[in-house]
Formats: structure tokens, sequence, C-alpha cells
């Protein structure tokens, strides 16, 4: 039976060694560090093997081991060098390939290429959870350019009805200038007028365009304080009553109740104010418009505004708040009272409003018309 000093010595010796051949092996890794991956794992079994074997020699030569003993111990080191390295080549080939196929789908992620979940099914559970999250993150990836591509298109579009309707009222002026400047309008005082209307036309596009801005850079100020979701509806009714009447349409007001939002006062009139005129310049002749508050299912408040304007065609509903988007010759028309259908701002600075006030607005068809709903936070529930 061994003595604590002989194990202390054979382990001593065999630290030694695997020091030793751990050198070395840190030497050969250095040098062939840009090889394949199966070269490095084959170079890592390969000094165990030899730590292991030059343990055994030396250990060998301190225990006068039996020359035949030493030659048993060898040969079956060396059967169990061969299996182990073989298997080493063969795990490092197909950890290689598995990497190859990740190095493709990060590759085909960079060249903006969707990536398919199910190639994740092949991988062991660390390359899969990397291939995994490629994937995710190309889908991520994928929607994101869905929506740039989809902003530079409301963009381009935008910029083009701008162009169209500042060339309309721009070439008007010119015309009416003109005519003043070289003493050929009939009625002066009415051409004055005319311009006065064209520029205040001219004003409220540039107005519009200024919120758009505010709210797309996201520099919009909000001065929050309570207010009366009852009283906006009621003083937008008010004001916009003359207009709907030039229309022969009816404006309804909502009926008195306490229904209190945390809100910017004048960008709240915004909002109330875009909704009612969008719905009197859609409604027909002898048609309603109706103004609503009531609670919401949850912590908020609704206004709701509905007209008779024939709906929205159920493709375009989730594009009615784009930006330079305009609907069919129907929902799209003339001039009114000097206010044109604009450069399609209006619903999408109302968006823009409400979201900056932690709510939300949607549109649906109901029948013979469309209703918008706008959902604000509740006061109190703002405060709690």
């Amino acid at each position: 039976m061994l003595s604590l000093a002989d194990i202390g010595i054979i382990a001593g010796i065999a630290l030694l060694c695997s020091l030793v051949v751990a050198m070395l092996a840190i030497v050969v890794l250095r040098l062939v560090r840009r090889a394949s991956m199966y070269v490095h794992l084959s170079v890592i079994v390969a000094a165990a093997i030899l730590s292991v074997t030059l343990g055994m020699i030396a250990t060998a030569q301190y225990m006068y081991v039996s020359e035949h003993d030493l030659v048993v111990t060898f040969a079956v080191a060396a059967s169990s060098a061969v299996v182990t390295l073989g298997l080493a080549v063969v795990l490092g080939r197909a950890f290689a390939r598995r990497s190859e196929r990740v190095r493709m789908l990060a590759a085909a992620l960079g060249q903006g290429q969707r990536i398919s979940p199910d190639v994740t099914e092949r991988e062991s559970s660390e390359l899969a959870a990397l291939s995994a999250e490629l994937a995710a993150t190309g889908e991520r990836l994928a929607l994101a350019r869905e929506q740039v591509e989809a902003a530079e298109a409301s963009r381009r579009e935008l910029v083009a009805w701008i162009s169209h309707d500042l060339r309309t009222p721009l070439a008007g002026l010119r015309a009416m200038a003109e005519a003043l400047e070289d003493d050929l309008a009939d009625d002066p005082v009415r051409f004055h007028r005319q311009i006065r209307v064209q520029v205040d036309r001219l004003s409220a596009m540039v107005d519009d365009l200024f919120e758009l801005s505010k709210i797309t850079s996201g520099t919009l100020t909000l001065n929050r304080g309570p207010v009366s979701l009852y009283d906006l509806a009621s003083d937008a009714v008010a004001e916009l009553a003359p207009i709907a009447a030039a229309r022969q349409v009816e404006l309804v007001a909502p009926e008195r109740g306490d229904f209190l939002v945390m809100g910017d006062p004048q960008e709240l009139t915004r909002v109330v104010g875009n909704l009612l005129m969008n719905a009197i310049q859609h409604s027909p002749p002898s048609s309603r418009i109706l103004v609503t508050t009531r609670h919401g299912e949850e912590d908020d408040v609704v206004l709701a505004v509905e007209d008779a304007g024939g709906g929205i065609a159920e493709a375009d509903l989730s594009k009615v708040f784009q930006a330079g988007w305009r609907a069919t010759t129907s929902r799209t028309p003339s001039e009114l009272w000097g206010r044109s259908a604009g450069a399609g701002l209006g619903l999408a600075i109302v968006q823009g409003i409400v979201e900056a006030h932690d709510g939300a607005i949607t549109v649906c068809n109901v029948p013979g018309g469309c209703r918008f709903d706008v959902r604000l936070p509740r006061h109190d529930a703002v405060a709690a």
C-alpha cells in the first residue's frame, strides 16, 4: 500500500507533467488561433492525453514498474488517445458546421433577409438560443424597415400634397396682385378680401405643418391642468355651428357631465375642432354630427364624434391617421368657407396630441358614417 509521501510525490509528478503540457498547448493554440474550431478542440484533447501519458511515464520511472506493465499501460493509453482524438475531430467539425450556419444567419440578417425560426431546431441548445435570438432580431428589424418605408412613403405623399395645396393659393395671390398692380381689378375691395382669405388659408397650413413637426420631433410642450371635456366639446360646437349650418349639417352637443381629464386645454381644443371640421366636411346636407362624452371601461373618459359621411373603406381605416393620406373623392371635399381639405394633416395632428396626453384615438364605421373615439385618462386616475 502506498504511503502518503509516495502519493504526494506521484501527484506532484503528475502536476508538473500537466503544467509542462499545458504550456506547450497554449503555445500551439496561439500558433493555430486562426484555424477552425475542430483544430482547437483536437489540440485540447491531445494535450489532455499527452498530459496523462507523460504523467504515467514519469510515475512508472519513479515506481520502477516492470517493462511488461509499462507496455500494457502505453497500449491502453494509445488506444484511448486514438478514439478520443477521432471523437474530438468529429465533434469539432460538427460544431464548426453549426457555427458556420449561425454565421450565415447573421450574414442574412445583415442583408435584410427574414430568418426562419425553424432553423434553430437542428442546433444545440446554446446555438439554438443564439439562432432564435437572431431570428427574433431579424423580425424586429424587418418590421422597423417596413415602418420606415411606410413613413417615407407618407412623407413623400405629404410633400406632394403640400406642394399642390401651396401652389393653388400662391397662384391666386399672384394673379390678384398682378391685376391690382396693373389696375385691371374691377372690384379692388373684393380682391383684397380674397387675398386675405388666401393668406389665412396659407397661415393655417403653415400652422398645421409647424404643429406636426413639433409632434414628430417630440418637442410638443403641454401645459397640463384639469380640463372638462364637456366644456371643450360645447365650445367647439358653438364655434363651428355657423360652418355646419352653411352645409345644412346639424351639430349635436354632448349632454352635460363631469368628465375631467388632465391635459393642455389649447391642444385638446385643437383635437375637438379638427375632428368636428373633418366631420362637417365629410357630412352630406341634412345630416347630423353627434358629439358625446362618457366614462370608458377603464380609468379613462371617451369623447366620440360620429358623422353620416358614408364611412371609410375597411382597407383605409388603418391609414386615416397617416400624415398626407387622403380618402376617396367622396371623403375629400372641396374648400369650405375658405378652409380646404388640407394636406391630410388634421387627423395626424389629432393622433399626435392625443398620444402626447397618454391617450388613444380609434376610428370605426357605423351605419351611415364613421365614429372617432378619443380616450384620455381621467383626472382623478391621473392624480392617483
